[in-house]
């Protein structure tokens, strides 16, 4: 029976999984004592299971004993997880919140299939294809999924537009949709450049250089680069952006593991932005490719890092494509910094709970907060390859300057307003109710920046709903601490529906002390 079951067995791999090693079926081989398993489960079991899922979890099992980011995904989640990085997606083109139940248009997509055939910001859509999607519960997810779709097909929107008593319909042909991962790029001071990235996509290197070019033209002679929770992304998208700060034959990052030679990537020519002085801008939540670039132009002495220590994601996943869509992506190098330092922070194989928990240790243990919590052995010392100053392994990006979190900017008060997103509801009502008189008032970004003050109308209103909901301070002095953080996030948040993301920022960034850090460290 055993050999009749065994004999009836395939292993289904790809060919270019196969090409690049050899599968062993010697009848003692772990794997046929896997393949055994798995049918005797199959065909023996006392209740039907089912066999997709069965090899799903076993893979997954194998997996979760390995590192924290060796991983199976499903054909929807490779997908899912392709999407953002691709650099587009095939939609209405719509950047939108939800409010009320409602799906509410912030800004259509510039020359977008919603822009040309008129459907503008504040436009709320109620149907698809004449079926309700307000007022229905429907989610976020069904209703993306309802707007999206191949390149050249039609919707049919039904709009509910301020001041216009019928509804409006419009029948959109759906396009590419371009998916943006620079945030922000603008002047920030005279001379001083700024650009955040938010990941490193397909698109992203492109996107930079547009950027970096628009700042040169507006006299640009330095650079503030914000890599603030950017969670990685493409490698070769990271090595092109640091190309550009770097000289010929520089060293941007290498690759080593235990069945994969040492790989290096080098700087091929001298990139844009060679001369001007460069801070780049880190957090906890700033990993993998971001942390690349970070420790190329530190290890490089091209520029210097402010922030907290990053993330600590220095592992190199090789994706595996399995027949039906799904995919495993395995470990199997480490990165390495010019100067030699594992980007890798320290994990047990299969102690992902303590992996996960690693922002909150450091929290506890007072690194996000005190520069004088932090303590690094000798070993962990290595040195920059120009100007040989001491730099730190043992995980992630250890800035140059450290700037620690402001844990009295978020009170308990703020936190549940936001969780109940109370905060960005009301926002968008304000901006629904006043989007034509705050246009024609606020014609210049400047002027709005320097001179806007949230009316106390609208603190009133959110503070009433967020009473409503049971939401309110303990005391007098929370209430205090929490306005001035309030007052300036309703205001980046009414310049962005007003303008972009780069407005956004720079009406945040005029309070963060580690964007007033770099700006100090630059004009040193």
């Amino acid at each position: 029976m055993r050999q009749t079951i065994l004999a009836a067995m395939l292993l289904m791999l790809p060919a270019a999984a196969n090409a690049q090693f050899r599968i062993n079926n010697r009848e003692n081989s772990p794997l046929r004592k896997l393949q055994f398993a798995e049918v005797a489960i199959n065909n023996l079991y006392v209740d039907s299971v089912d066999e997709q899922k069965l090899v799903e979890d076993a893979i997954r099992g194998m997996l979760d004993k390995l590192d924290p980011h060796s991983a199976y995904l499903t054909p929807k989640e490779v997908k899912d997880a392709n999407e953002p990085l691709n650099g587009n997606f095939e939609g209405i083109g719509v950047q939108f919140n939800m409010m009320d139940d409602t799906l509410m248009v912030i800004q259509p997509v510039t020359k977008g299939p919603s822009e040309k055939v008129g459907i503008i910001a504040g436009d709320r859509i109620v149907s698809v294809n004449d079926t309700a999607i307000a007022g229905v519960s429907m989610s976020k997810e069904e209703i993306m999924k309802r707007l999206r779709g191949p390149k050249g097909t039609k919707v049919r929107l039904g709009v509910v537009r301020s001041g216009i008593k019928d509804r409006l319909l419009f029948t959109v042909v759906r396009d590419k949709i371009p998916v943006h991962s620079i945030d922000a790029a603008y002047m920030i001071r005279p001379g001083i450049g700024y650009i955040r990235i938010g990941n490193f996509g397909a698109q992203t290197y492109q996107e930079f250089v547009e950027s970096l070019a628009k700042l040169n033209e507006q006299g640009a002679r330095d650079l503030i680069l914000d890599l603030q929770e950017n969670g990685g992304g493409y490698l070769k998208a990271a090595v092109d952006i640091a190309d550009e700060f770097l000289q010929q034959g520089d060293l941007i990052v290498y690759t080593e593991g235990r069945t994969t030679q040492r790989s290096e990537y080098r700087a091929h020519a001298n990139g844009m932005f060679t001369d001007g002085k460069v801070v780049v801008l880190v957090d906890s939540y700033t990993a993998s490719a971001a942390e690349i670039v970070t420790g190329a132009i530190q290890d490089q002495d091209r520029g210097f890092v402010v922030g907290r220590r990053t993330f600590g994601k220095g592992l190199v996943q090789r994706p595996l494509d399995l027949p039906d869509g799904s995919m495993i992506r395995l470990t199997v190098a480490h990165y390495y910094t010019p100067s030699g330092r594992c980007i890798q922070k320290p994990y047990t194989k299969g102690g992902g709970k303590d992996y996960a928990m690693d922002m909150v240790n450091r929290l506890k243990s007072g690194e996000l907060t005190n520069a004088d919590s932090i303590h690094f052995a000798d070993s962990l010392k290595f040195e920059t390859l120009r100007e040989h100053r001491t730099v730190y392994g043992g995980g992630g990006i250890m800035p140059d300057y450290y700037v620690p979190l402001d844990t009295t900017v978020y009170t308990r008060f703020h936190r549940e307003l936001a969780a109940k997103s109370i905060v960005i509801q009301q926002n968008l009502r304000y901006v629904d109710n006043h989007r034509k008189e705050l246009k024609k008032r606020w014609t210049s970004f400047d002027d709005y920046k320097q001179n806007y003050e949230v009316p106390q109308s609208l603190i009133d209103d959110l503070l009433a709903e967020g009473k409503k909901q049971k939401i309110e301070p303990r005391s007098e002095a929370e209430l205090e601490k929490t306005l001035p953080y309030l007052r300036l996030q309703l205001k980046a948040l009414i310049a962005r529906d007003l303008w972009d993301m780069s407005e956004y920022f720079s009406v945040f960034n005029e309070r963060s002390e580690i964007v007033k850090k770099a700006l100090e460290v630059i004009q040193q």
